[in-house]
C-alpha cells in the first residue's frame, strides 16, 4: 500500500507539473557566444510541420548512421557561421528535457576564441603530463585546434536544483535526467553539423579546464561543463567502425 501511495503521488505531482506546462507557449533558452554576451531565443508558436511520408525516417537514419567521429579538421567550413548559429539555436530549444526544465546551456567559441581555448586546455595539461608523455598530448591539443570551433556543454545547477525543489519526490532523479538531456544536444548538433558536411568529435576535458573557460568567457557559476564538440572542415576521413551482434542489444516481443 505504501509503494501503491508513493507512486500515485508521483504520478499526481507529473501531472500538476504537464498541466502547467502545457499552458506555457514560450521558452528561453540562453546561449553564451564569444562575445560573452548572453542571447535568448523565444520558440514559435507556430505548431511543428507534420512528416507523413516514411522516406522522413529514412532521411533522419541515414543522419543517424552517417554521424561519425572527424579527427582531422581544418578551418574550412562549408556553410556560414550565421548558418551554424541557427542549427545551434534550434537544437538547443528544441531538445526535450525532463519536466520541460530546459537545463541545458551552450557556449559557442568559433576562430580566435576556438583556439584560445585549445591553447589554455594545452597549458593546463602540460603542468599535469609526464613530461615523457607530453608528446603524443601535444598533438591531441594541436589537432583539436586545427579545427574551426568548439562547442562547450554545459548543465545549469540552479535549473536542476530548483526543479529538486519544487518536485522533492523527484529529486534524485533530476540530475540523471539532465545529464540525458544534455546528451541528446550533443548527439542532435553532432549530427546536424556533419549533416551540413562539416566533422565533429566530442571531447570531455572538464573539469580540468572548468575554472579558466569560466574565468574567460564569463560563464555564470551554476553552468557546470560535461563535454566539447570539436567541429570544423573535413581534412580526413573517419576510422571504420566495428558493430557487435545486434542480436545482443535489442530485444523483441510481441512482432
Amino acid at each position: 500500500m505504501q509503494r501503491l501511495t508513493h507512486s500515485l503521488t508521483r504520478v499526481l505531482a507529473a501531472s500538476s507539473f504537464l498541466k502547467t506546462a502545457a499552458a506555457s507557449s514560450t521558452s528561453n533558452i540562453p546561449i553564451l557566444n564569444s562575445n560573452q554576451q548572453p542571447r535568448f531565443s523565444s520558440s514559435s508558436s507556430s505548431p511543428p510541420t507534420k512528416m507523413s511520408s516514411s522516406s522522413a525516417t529514412d532521411t533522419f537514419l541515414d543522419l543517424v548512421k552517417s554521424r561519425r567521429t572527424y579527427y582531422a579538421l581544418n578551418k574550412t567550413l562549408p556553410i556560414s557561421s550565421d548558418r551554424i548559429r541557427d542549427i545551434i539555436t534550434q537544437a538547443t530549444l528544441h531538445v526535450p528535457s525532463s519536466f520541460n526544465s530546459q537545463s541545458n546551456r551552450v557556449l559557442v567559441l568559433l576562430g580566435d576564441d576556438h583556439t584560445k581555448f585549445w591553447s589554455l586546455t594545452s597549458s593546463i595539461l602540460q603542468a599535469i603530463v609526464p613530461a615523457d608523455k607530453w608528446e603524443s598530448t601535444a598533438q591531441r591539443m594541436q589537432m583539436f585546434s586545427a579545427g574551426a570551433g568548439t562547442i562547450l556543454f554545459f548543465e545549469d545547477r540552479a535549473v536542476i536544483e530548483g526543479m529538486q525543489a519544487k518536485f522533492a519526490i523527484y529529486a534524485d532523479r533530476f540530475p540523471g535526467w539532465a545529464t540525458q538531456s544534455a546528451a541528446m544536444l550533443q548527439f542532435v548538433l553532432w549530427t546536424a553539423l556533419e549533416a551540413e558536411g562539416l566533422g565533429a568529435n566530442l571531447q570531455h576535458y572538464n573539469p580540468l579546464v572548468d575554472a579558466k573557460v569560466a574565468e574567460t568567457w564569463g560563464v555564470p557559476e551554476t553552468w557546470r561543463l560535461n563535454a566539447q564538440l570539436v567541429f570544423g572542415g573535413r581534412a580526413g576521413e573517419p576510422g571504420e567502425k566495428a558493430f557487435g551482434p545486434i542480436e545482443e542489444k535489442v530485444k523483441f516481443f510481441g512482432f
